[in-house]
């Protein structure tokens, strides 16, 4: 049998771009380091329960039950997920159609994000679904107009396809299909209108599913305006998450960022003051929202006491932080309070979804470790295609080259 030999033009491009310049044993060679050896790990114990879970149902590796439904997948990988991927949209929209160009070189990162938080979440949800070959069904077959689930599953497939087309210039640049990338790149400013239409709906129909239970939220999380809460929040962990998100990835790829300005300071200060306004804004309406539940007593309670330091320390905090920070100019600050914001809106999603979701129950839902390992090993292989694309393709630098 005649052995399979690649083209003469194929193993160079898979040298190249794929191996980033090294031989396939010095590239193998090239992985062993903590981090893939930690990220290996992950996948060894994270994988095998994900896939379990198909097999075996979800009683074999959750702790869900009829009175439970909804559990880590939803508030960590779905709810927390589609928040922290804000960023991009909010970024676009700021470059593409406010025209604020000083912050161009950190929107394509910003997407990239985006992109990737959406996928990842949607398998998250995949894995939490009783039947995930069904998850189809909301776009062709049951048009349940009058369901929230309805227009949060055609916004989360429209926007994540609109987020893959804003990211495929790139895509096609590192496959050798750089003129049809400036092409499609020519759509850049309707993809992004489409895109905040999308997301500006989808963001606050995630909270408005809260809405349809107000008898198992705690009344300190629960309002209506909870819609408007998980909106402002989701912004406020869009910016947040590019000034994380961009000052570590200008420290680990630094080779790669080619023209690109190395010093972020003007732009983390300006992303600073910006994230100030939105949690001052999510703060007061924070404060408006307890007033109007008249439960105020219920602050002397544990749960009330977890709930102040939901708003100081998360919310209240990382606003001054931001305020001060940008004030004296002092960066490091400014990212500091970013990771606590972050933080903060993880935080919130988890009380509504998880905390103050039928509190009143005798039994209170904790999540098993599998559910725990499979939530770990989604966040890694982000991570891990994170840095499989950045290494690879022009994301952070205006250059083609592979990262040597």
């Amino acid at each position: 049998m005649a052995s399979l030999t690649l083209p003469p033009a194929v193993k160079p491009w898979l040298r190249d771009h794929l191996l980033m310049g090294l031989a396939p044993r010095e590239y193998v060679r090239s992985l062993v380091n903590p981090w893939d050896l930690f990220a290996m790990v992950v996948f060894a114990i994270g994988v095998p329960i994900y896939i379990g879970r198909f097999i075996f149902g979800l009683g074999a590796v959750t702790n869900l039950s009829q009175t439970t439904p909804w559990g880590l997948w939803i508030g960590f990988d779905m709810l927390c997920g589609v928040a922290l991927a804000a960023g991009g949209f909010t970024l676009a929209a700021a470059v593409h159609v406010f025209g604020l160009e000083r912050y161009h070189s950190v929107v394509k990162p910003a997407v990239l994000t985006g992109f990737l938080g959406y996928l990842f979440a949607v398998l998250g949800l995949l894995a939490d679904l009783g039947q995930p070959w069904r998850v189809w069904y909301p776009l062709a077959i049951s048009w349940g107009t009058t369901s929230v689930m309805f227009e949060v599953g055609w916004c989360v497939a429209l926007y994540t396809t609109v987020l893959f087309l804003e990211f495929s210039p790139a895509l096609l640049s590192w496959l050798g299909l750089g003129k049809l990338g400036q092409k499609l790149a020519r759509l850049t400013v309707a993809l992004t209108v489409v895109g905040v239409m999308l997301s500006t709906l989808h963001q606050s129909s995630l909270g408005s599913l809260f809405l349809l239970a107000p008898g198992r939220i705690h009344p300190l999380w629960y309002s209506p305006m909870i819609p408007v809460l998980f909106f402002i929040s989701a912004i406020a962990a869009g910016l947040s998450m590019v000034i994380v998100e961009s000052s570590l990835s200008h420290r680990v790829f630094r080779d790669r960022l080619g023209r690109v300005e190395h010093d972020l300071s003007p732009l983390v200060l300006g992303l600073g003051r910006a994230a100030a306004l939105v949690l001052f804004s999510l703060f007061f309406l924070k404060l408006q929202a307890l007033v109007a539940s008249h439960r105020l007593d219920l602050l002397a309670t544990p749960l009330g006491a977890w709930y102040l330091v939901e708003l100081l320390g998360f919310v209240g905090l990382p606003c001054a932080l931001f305020a001060f920070g940008v004030r004296r100019a002092h960066v490091g600050l400014v990212r500091v309070a970013a990771a606590i914001a972050v933080v903060g809106v993880v935080v919130h999603r988890l009380n509504v979804s998880l905390v103050a979701f039928d509190y009143a129950l005798p039994v209170r839902y904790v999540p098993s470790w599998m559910e725990v390992a499979v939530s770990i090993a989604l966040v890694t292989a982000l991570i891990q295609t994170f840095r499989f694309i950045v290494n690879r393709m022009p994301i952070l630098g205006d250059e083609s080259a592979p990262h040597s």
